[in-house]
């Protein structure tokens, strides 16, 4: 039973096979005979429209020789060539070559000599040379229109030439032309043009040799192999000089019809394909066109017919065995069903014990599972109540650094009312009233800086709401400077400030700025205590999108390893009770939070310099219309 089973089967894929193989096939043969018409006529549309262009581009210069043989200038020099000076005919040649676009124009008298030539002053000149060999000259001297075409003697350049007889005295019944006028047509245009097709194109004389064609390669050979005695003639001819015109290696496959066939190469560019050949005659100059189209549409048309049956085929062949494997596979479903069925019964009954079984575990983990979801809620409310405890702890730290900020950033102020105070009482004594209110002031001012400090160090936690505003950075160190205006005259610190000649105005909050620069000053007065000729140094300069302030000491600078650590709060170079380390980690978090940054480095010649960054700003309108009122 397996064996023959087998064996059916085995034979119905050998039949399946064969018919996709003879389907392909025969789809292959109707596709091939199909795109093959296509391309004939494809083909014989070309040939038909190049052959009307090269036949036309070619007569239209066939009256030109008859035109200008009649021109008396022409005529007067043929008549007496010895007396005459010919550059003016050589210049009125070359004027007409120029004008028809033809490539040379020469005059030939009575016994083929080259008397004027319109390539007069080219050192392959035609003046000279004897032509009495060309079938042109001996059609026009014995008076009729002359048509020739090969290689030029002198320019070895393929043309066709157009002659006609020149008569001084054509009354006389036995009147013979004086000259011959000759006209050389160059035939690269029409070259150029077949070469911008996909087809290839060729022209054949009737000694089949291939004179002009879109493909270099064969340009000047033979179609087919040339015998001895061609050869011969051809040389005698000189129509094509001494080429060796080599065969162009064409090998007919199959004949399709009287003008068509399928061709190859065995050499050259067109040795790998084959090719549609169709021919032309052009009864006019007695030369046949050639024309080769590639056969690769075809192969693709026969590959693409091919697939397509064969997918075709393979689709009803594949819904057949579907069909058949479907009613096989329903037999198939029903002996199960029955067989399910009587399964089911049993199955039910074990089902239902293990249901049974199953609820009681599924209880008993319910239970679980409850406990457990009490007491992850217990474990849920401690981490919150401890999180919240976390955080009042973090708050009171905060508020704990601000505390001991307040002291260390109010020390200069009150140092200064307090020099401003003392100053008051001795100017009264002195009655000198006037320096007395104008200390006072300065303390009024004072207080009030004090206040706005306060205020801020109130909001170092957190980022200001406010906008920054446009603040002038000469102002702010201005003030700065003012608060230890009696520390530097006492320390005899030199200060220098390098300022730009117009006011730089960056985006920043006035009193912080400020804040920021009485730190780093008061930093960089203290790091010269020791120093025996102190320098503090304040400069700024503008680019593009930024303003950059530097405050340099001539001091000790930062040791290298505390470069890292010096904006970190608490820590401090200083000796103890000199500073709680706050007041550098309170400027960098005002710079970020003014959208700007506080760097330190040491200078290559001694000393710190803190560089602050900040946006720069335009010009208040108020300030921008006062200048323009200047």
């Amino acid at each position: 039973m397996n064996i023959s089973l087998f064996r059916w089967r085995y034979l119905w894929l050998m039949a399946v096979t064969l018919g996709l193989f003879l389907c392909m096939w025969q789809a292959s043969l109707l596709a091939r005979e199909q795109a093959l018409n296509n391309l004939q006529q494809e083909a014989e549309n070309e040939l038909r429209l190049s052959a009307a262009n090269l036949n036309g581009y070619l007569l239209r210069y066939d009256y030109l020789p008859q035109m200008l043989a009649t021109r008396e200038g022409v005529q007067r020099f043929l008549a007496s060539p010895d007396s005459q000076d010919p550059m003016p005919l050589n210049l009125l040649l070359d004027r007409f070559r120029f004008t028809s676009g033809v490539s040379d124009v020469y005059l030939l008298d009575r016994n083929a000599d080259t008397i004027a030539a319109s390539n007069w002053h080219r050192p392959n000149t035609f003046i000279g040379q004897n032509y009495a060999f060309r079938s042109y000259y001996q059609d026009a001297i014995a008076g009729g229109q002359g048509r020739f075409y090969g290689l030029g003697l002198q320019s070895q350049e393929r043309g066709y030439y157009f002659s006609s007889p020149v008569w001084l005295d054509d009354t006389s019944p036995d009147a013979r032309p004086d000259g011959v006028l000759v006209i050389k047509v160059l035939l690269n245009d029409v070259e150029e043009s077949w070469a911008e097709q996909e087809s290839t194109l060729f022209v054949t004389d009737d000694d089949d040799i291939i004179f002009l064609a879109s493909q270099p390669e064969l340009r000047m050979s033979a179609l087919y192999p040339l015998t001895d005695e061609q050869r011969q003639s051809l040389h005698a001819t000189k129509r094509y000089g001494q080429e060796p015109l080599p065969p162009s290696g064409i090998q007919v496959q199959d004949i399709l019809n009287v003008h068509s066939r399928v061709v190859t190469f065995e050499e050259g560019p067109l040795s790998n394909g084959h090719y549609l050949n169709l021919t032309r005659e052009i009864p006019e100059f007695n030369w046949q066109m050639h024309i080769l189209k590639p056969l690769s549409p075809v192969v693709n048309a026969q590959w693409m017919a091919a697939l397509m049956a064969g997918g075709l085929y393979g689709i009803v062949a594949l819904a057949a065995g579907i069909g058949w494997q479907r009613l096989r596979l329903r037999r198939e479903r029903e002996t199960f069903a029955e067989r399910e069925r009587q399964t089911l019964a049993r199955v039910r009954d074990e089902l239902e014990m293990s249901v049974e079984r199953r609820t009681r575990d599924l209880v008993a983990s319910n239970q679980r599972l409850s406990d457990e979801i009490d007491e992850r809620r217990r474990a849920e409310a401690n981490l919150r109540q401890t999180q919240d405890e976390l955080i009042q702890a973090a708050k009171l730290a905060v508020l704990g650094q601000l505390a001991a900020g307040i002291n260390h950033e109010l020390n200069q102020p009150l140092a200064a009312i307090r020099a401003y105070s003392e100053n008051a009482r001795r100017f009264i004594e002195l009655s000198r009233v006037e320096q007395a209110d104008a200390n006072l002031e300065q303390i009024i001012e004072l207080t009030h800086r004090m206040a706005d400090i306060s205020a801020q160090l109130r909001q170092f936690s957190r980022k200001s709401s406010d906008h920054p505003e446009t603040v002038s950075v000469q102002a702010c160190a201005d003030y700065a400077l003012r608060l230890f205006q009696s520390r530097l005259r006492d320390d005899r610190i030199e200060v220098e400030q390098q300022w730009p000649e117009d006011t730089l105005w960056v985006k920043a909050d006035l009193v912080r700025l400020e804040q920021v620069l009485v730190n780093l000053i008061g930093n960089a007065l203290q790091a010269m205590k020791e120093t025996p000729s102190p320098t503090l140094t304040l400069r700024a300069q503008a680019s593009s999108q930024q303003v950059i302030i530097r405050v340099a000491d001539n001091g000790p600078g930062i040791p290298t390893q505390y470069l890292e650590q010096v904006f970190e709060p608490f820590f401090t170079t200083k000796a103890p009770g000199s500073g709680l380390g706050l007041g550098l980690s309170i400027s960098s978090r005002i710079m970020d939070d003014l959208g700007g940054k506080l760097q330190a480095a040491n200078l290559p010649g001694g000393g710190a310099c803190f560089t602050i960054t900040l946006p720069l700003a335009p010009a208040p309108r108020a300030t921008q219309e006062t200048v323009s009122d200047a």
